[in-house]
């Protein structure tokens, strides 16, 4: 892991070393005060060297502006630094989430993924400035210090240096701690960002349902447990503060005590001891950087095993020497098709189906059947056997995700558009679309006349999800993002079921003209809207149950389909009609 970190630092080892070199200068800087005392003490004041103790103070005056200066450097460009590590490290992550396949998604929740790419990365951000840097400072004033002070009186120091395996012991029991409860810590923080993504997202339906309590509690849940993990994390945190400054704190004492005796036997000088007492403070003050260094350390790496944790997520699966497919004409094969979710039983069960080159087929069937499923597996969106799914003859295997999803379409029952404007949403079909092909692919989907209504027309501004749209508007805005996209397979999940019967016929044509000339799979669980498809497939239990056109299923006697259909125009039988449809 510590590899992985460092590399990092990479591209930016020129200005990190500038920055360590500074920090050098600004400990060796900082060794000058308590031996500029002594040579006072010792020479200048008791020989009366007036001139001379004035350059020594404008020497050390000089010597701190030039400290000041490289201190602002560190902490400018460190900062600089650290921030772009964390850009890049982000980049990493945003980069490898667009390959992770829909089961990550399937399996983690969008505010704990957002932490990461957060809190979580600031705090590395954080270790990645000050960490080399207090290393630094903090070995070079320990060494420095032990020279001086050694210099001074070799006796005094070893036995003030005696105390550090004490501080060493304490530091190694506290970081298992604090490492185990800063974990627990980000872990809870991710909860209650889970938590309020989740509220906010749904904010308009606790008010429709006047469950702001129910929220509040919820929130709460979690808003207790990062309470009790902060606790946990600061009890760590105190021990090992309080444990390391009482070790620091007996240094004072011993300076206190054996100096005193030295200075009574006259093996230390009152200069030399004077000296000693200002230079302890060049010992002590680098441990009390490290001290406050664990700190950041247990929060940097632990944001960092969390970030490793989704950079190392298997990707999507993409094969070895895939093929860019081309010249896409549409025809469609599941052969033996078999497949299971990780998290649950099998869903799909030897599932046979063909569907010609323009040919439209209609998926029917009760709910959780494997419709949907199947409509995810053809843009290979989860990763099914070899030689079970094949377009124009191929392998959806042996291609590039890329270019196979490149010819597909796909419209489902919730619209998904993005914080922008009606244009970049309907581009989003086609980036490099002309502002014609925009407007041609509106008019297409009947939307063209609404847009320019608008105040702004295209750039009109759509909200977060296009919460300012009403559901019509949002489908035909989808609908045009398709049309600009001009796939020759097509996929319409549910595309009209949440909309209102005027909406739906207005939709219903946009979507008629959408199916001209393009293979077509329809789940839908409105019957009436696949009467006109060219085969009708009933999907039961993840097996194709019945098959054919709509008049060959009515004739099955006491078919599936047959069943739906007579109960879906059949007024008052709800009951029954939620016994077939599984409901």
């Amino acid at each position: 892991m510590l590899k992985r970190f460092i590399a990092y630092y990479r591209p930016y080892r020129g200005m990190l070393a500038l920055d360590m070199l500074a920090s050098v200068l600004i400990s060796l800087i900082g060794m000058v005060y308590p031996m500029v005392t002594n040579t006072m003490l010792g020479d200048l004041i008791p020989n009366r060297k007036f001139r001379a103790v004035i350059i020594a103070g404008l020497i050390v005056l000089a010597l701190y502006i030039l400290r000041m200066l490289l201190r602002y450097f560190v902490q400018y460009y460190g900062h600089i630094v650290g921030v772009k590590m964390q850009a890049q490290m982000r980049r990493d992550l945003f980069d490898h989430l667009q390959k992770l396949p829909f089961s990550f998604y399937d399996e983690h929740e969008t505010g704990k993924i957002m932490t990461r790419m957060t809190s979580d990365l600031f705090d590395v951000s954080e270790l990645a400035h000050h960490g080399p840097e207090n290393l630094l400072i903090s070995s070079v004033m320990l060494v420095g210090s032990f020279i001086y002070l050694c210099s001074l009186n070799v006796w005094l120091t070893l036995i003030v240096f005696a105390c550090i395996p004490f501080l060493v012991v304490v530091a190694t029991i506290s970081r298992r701690k604090m490492r185990k409860a800063f974990s627990d810590r980000r872990k809870s923080n991710a909860v209650i960002n889970a938590s309020l993504e989740s509220s906010i997202s749904g904010i308009r339906v606790t008010k429709a349902y006047t469950n702001s309590e129910k929220e509040k509690e919820k929130f709460e849940i979690g808003n207790v447990s990062f309470v009790e993990a902060c606790r946990d994390a600061y009890r760590a945190m105190a021990q090992f503060h309080a444990g390391s400054s009482f070790i620091t704190d007996i240094f004072n004492v011993i300076i206190l005590i054996a100096g005193g005796i030295f200075l009574y036997n006259d093996a230390i000088s009152f200069a030399e001891y004077s000296a000693f007492i200002v230079s302890i403070n060049l010992f002590i003050s680098p441990i009390n950087t490290l001290i406050g260094f664990m700190e950041s350390y247990q929060n940097g790496i632990s944001g960092f095993e969390r970030f490793l944790q989704v950079l190392d997520a298997e990707p999507e699966h993409e094969p070895e020497n895939g093929k860019v497919l081309t010249d896409v004409e549409g025809k469609i094969e599941l052969r033996s098709l078999e497949f299971s979710y990780e998290s649950s039983g099998e869903v799909l069960h030897d599932v046979n189906l063909t569907v010609e080159k323009g040919k439209k087929l209609a998926l029917v069937g009760p709910s959780g059947g494997g419709k949907t499923t199947i409509c995810h597996l053809i843009p290979r969106f989860y990763k099914t056997g070899d030689n079970q799914i094949f377009i124009d003859g191929t392998d959806i295997n042996s291609v590039t995700s890329d270019s196979l999803r490149r010819h597909i379409g796909i419209v489902q029952q919730d619209v998904f558009l993005f914080n922008g404007t009606i244009r970049e949403n309907i581009l989003y079909g086609k980036l490099d679309a002309t502002e014609d092909e925009v407007v041609t692919a509106a008019k297409r989907a009947n939307i063209h006349d609404w847009v320019m209504t608008l105040e702004n027309g295209y750039d009109t501004e759509i909200g977060e999800r296009g919460v300012k749209l009403s559901g019509g508007q949002k489908q035909r805005i989808s609908i045009a993002r398709v049309f600009l996209k001009d796939p020759a397979i097509l996929i319409l999940d549910e595309a009209t079921s949440a909309l209102d019967n005027t909406t739906e016929i207005l939709i219903q044509r946009a979507l008629d003209e959408l199916c001209r000339g393009r293979t077509t799979i329809i789940v839908a669980h409105r019957l009436s809207t696949v009467r006109g498809a060219d085969e009708i497939a009933v999907i039961a239990a993840g097996k194709v149950a019945e098959r054919g056109t709509h008049e060959e299923l009515m004739k099955v006697e006491d078919g599936i389909y047959a069943r739906l259909y007579s109960l879906q125009f059949r007024e008052g039988d709800t009951d029954a009609l939620s016994k077939t449809v599984g409901f």
